[in-house]
């Protein structure tokens, strides 16, 4: 019985063709006395009857040309059993998801390769290059030899060569004639010119680069990796076990996709910015008590390496005597945030004098400056002194309780506008003291001003829970001897000992900040080289013009009939236990904040910072979180009010046409 297309369709049959150089078709009967009958309408069509294996075969066949009927072949083959059912193990979803991915992976890789004849890259195989074989021929051969027969214009002769011939011999004949015929086809016309194959599919577009590692180096963050998973990739290799067989490609592997042999490199950014913690280092590490410089301490040499390489903080630190004026700047970035250096300090810290009456408001101010990348860490007060302590908000689980003390130097006033005022502090193994203070003032009251100073080392009780990190360089009678880095600032009211006319003259003859004739007449300087007052504390060179005395909301000094004369009040000065921690990068003044008559001073400062214990009282990420949601509320606020504004602006804008 025939089928549209063309082919027979057999009963447990399997007829092949012998072609010229081709394969071999051979038959096979699953069943005796079953006939098969191939029959075909139009030219070219075979009519075969089997009446059984052992007996003659019967065969009705159209008239074919005299070159095909001298090469017709026909073999018999005995058939067989069919096979047992090969028992395989149940696949787990693994190797099935592998088998998938393998199928893929084939089939991209025979689009691409170049050599592959195979029908699925759309070349159809050459019969006469191929060597014979017995048993079925593929689909894409079947296909060849089918459309071959059809178009032949040699096969419109037809006739009964069971009948006529009457005998195997000259079937065989025949079959040799249709072999040597389809051949031909294939050679000369079906594939004339060459292999037909598919065209190459391309992009409508250039595709986009890509990294062939999927843990960008942009992505990845500037800190180290512990040392202490350095191993990481051994270890995961032998202990850790991955169930899912899919994605355990090597080229995943070599990617950084796969997290039980990943590398170090691509184990900082590949799922996290964060390093991976290891069992076992979570299982001994403690937060509040800890080994001393244990691996894996919070406090220890390598969470600070992994912070800061270098082990170097970065610390603002500044004065300003406010004057106290309730108008505060509108602006403070000039101030906080200077464009010199290009970066943002790691601790802000402020001291005032003379504070405004509402103190809350300039901390608020101050966080809405510096933004959600910083929290206060500790605020505190002694009457107008303000002292308020900023940190980034990732290194606030990495300093111990914050303790202050106060220092009264005018017992007779009621409001405490003169004294000093202490906060300390330690950062990972570093321990820190800033003192704000407010000297007497006077042009002449240079005695005085050491008495303040002494009174303020003798009388400041600090630190009072945090341990010394090193109390045998400690002295019981001062209090910066109790620290490793010790930054005291604020108005110590020294001055010029220099008429006005004089200091105008110099400063009119240097406008460009050449102030070193100054500093020859200036008070601190002098008894600081006599080792009369700030024992062991150095100052940064200065290159600014006077912070002291202004007009206010003017950039002209004293004009009112005091005359006062300019002069270097507002100071910072520094001290270390150790040589070359701190040094000093900035130091300077605000000359844009106008709204009192002395002008901020600031200077930035790089410190080295050591690795320290875990059993110190820890501030365990205390900050203060009303303050940071006002100040960052406060600053999206004005944000958007400003959008509006020139939003409204550009909208009014009408040009009109005459």
């Amino acid at each position: 019985m025939s089928t549209p297309n063309g082919f027979a369709q057999h009963s447990g049959t399997r007829v092949t063709r012998s072609m010229e150089g081709g394969a071999v078709q051979d038959l096979h009967t699953k069943k005796a006395g079953k006939a098969a009958k191939k029959e075909a309408s139009g030219n070219g069509v075979l009519t075969f009857e089997y009446p059984s294996v052992g007996t003659s075969l019967n065969e009705t066949l159209k008239l074919l040309p005299d070159e095909l009927k001298a090469n017709m072949k026909i073999k018999l083959v005995t058939p067989r059993p069919p096979r047992k059912p090969r028992l395989e193990r149940a696949a787990s979803l693994d190797e099935k998801s592998w088998r998938r991915w393998r199928r893929l992976r084939t089939s991209q890789e025979s689009l691409t390769d170049p050599n592959e004849t195979s029908s699925s890259n759309g070349s159809l195989p050459e019969a006469s290059l191929s060597p014979p074989i017995r048993g079925r021929a593929s689909p894409g051969q079947q296909c060849c030899q089918l459309n071959s027969s059809r178009s032949s214009p040699d096969a419109s002769e037809a006739g009964s060569v069971g009948k006529s011939r009457g005998g195997t011999s000259d079937l065989g004949k025949r079959a040799s004639e249709i072999s040597s015929a389809f051949g031909g086809l294939l050679r000369g016309k079906a594939f004339a010119g060459g292999k037909p194959r598919l065209a190459q599919i391309t992009p409508a577009r250039p595709l986009p680069a890509m990294e062939p590692n999927a843990a960008a180096h942009t992505l990845r963050t500037a800190d180290g990796i512990d040392s202490d998973c350095l191993d990481y990739r051994h270890y995961s290799q032998h202990r850790v076990g991955r169930v899912s067989g899919s994605l355990s490609d090597s080229r995943l592997h070599g990617n950084g996709m796969v997290c039980d042999n990943s590398s170090t490199d691509s184990m900082k950014s590949t799922f996290s910015l964060l390093t991976p913690i290891r069992s076992k280092d979570v299982r001994s590490r403690s937060y509040l008590e800890g080994s001393l410089l244990a691996s894996g301490a919070l406090l220890g040499a390598e969470e600070l390496s992994r912070y800061f390489p270098d082990r170097n903080i970065g610390i603002f630190v500044a004065t300003w005597n406010m004057q106290g004026q309730k108008e505060l700047p509108v602006n403070l970035d000039d101030f906080l945030l200077p464009t010199d250096p290009d970066y943002a300090q790691d601790m802000y810290v402020i001291g005032v004098q003379e504070g405004c009456p509402d103190r809350r408001e300039w901390e608020i101010r101050l966080q809405e400056t510096l933004g959600p990348h910083y929290v206060m860490l500790y605020s505190a007060a002694h009457g107008v002194l303000y002292m308020s302590v900023f940190i980034r908000r990732d290194l606030i689980w990495f300093c111990s309780e914050v303790e202050y003390a106060t220092v009264t130097t005018r017992i007779v006033s009621q409001i405490k506008t003169k004294g000093a005022l202490g906060i300390c502090f330690t950062f990972f193994g570093t321990s820190f003291l800033f003192i704000t203070s407010h000297f007497t003032s006077g042009d002449s009251k240079v005695h005085e001003r050491k008495l303040d100073y002494n009174k303020t080392i003798q009388a400041l009780t600090l630190p009072k829970n945090v341990p010394d990190t090193n109390p045998y360089r400690s002295s019981s009678s001062d209090v910066t001897t109790r620290f490793d880095e010790v930054f005291w600032f604020g108005d110590f009211n020294f001055r010029l000992n220099k008429d006005r006319e004089t200091v105008d003259s110099i400063l009119n003859q240097n406008p460009e900040t050449d102030v070193s004739k100054l500093l020859v007449y200036d008070q601190l300087t002098s008894e600081m080289s006599r080792g009369s007052i700030f024992k062991g504390f150095q100052e940064a060179d200065i290159h600014f013009r006077p912070s002291y005395k202004f007009d206010i909301g003017k950039d002209s000094y004293d004009t009112t009939s005091k005359q006062r004369t300019p002069s270097y009040t507002d100071r910072v000065v520094y001290r270390s236990r150790y040589r070359d921690d701190i040094q000093a990068v900035k130091y300077s003044s605000c000359p844009v904040i106008r709204t009192s008559d002395h002008r901020p001073v600031f200077a930035l400062f790089r410190v080295k910072v050591r690795p320290g214990r875990d059993n110190i009282p820890l501030a365990a990420g205390q900050f203060d979180r009303e303050l940071y949601l006002t100040g960052i509320k406060r600053r999206n606020t004005r944000e958007l009010q400003k959008r509006r504004e020139q939003k409204d602006q550009r909208s009014s804008s009408v040009c009109s046409v005459s």
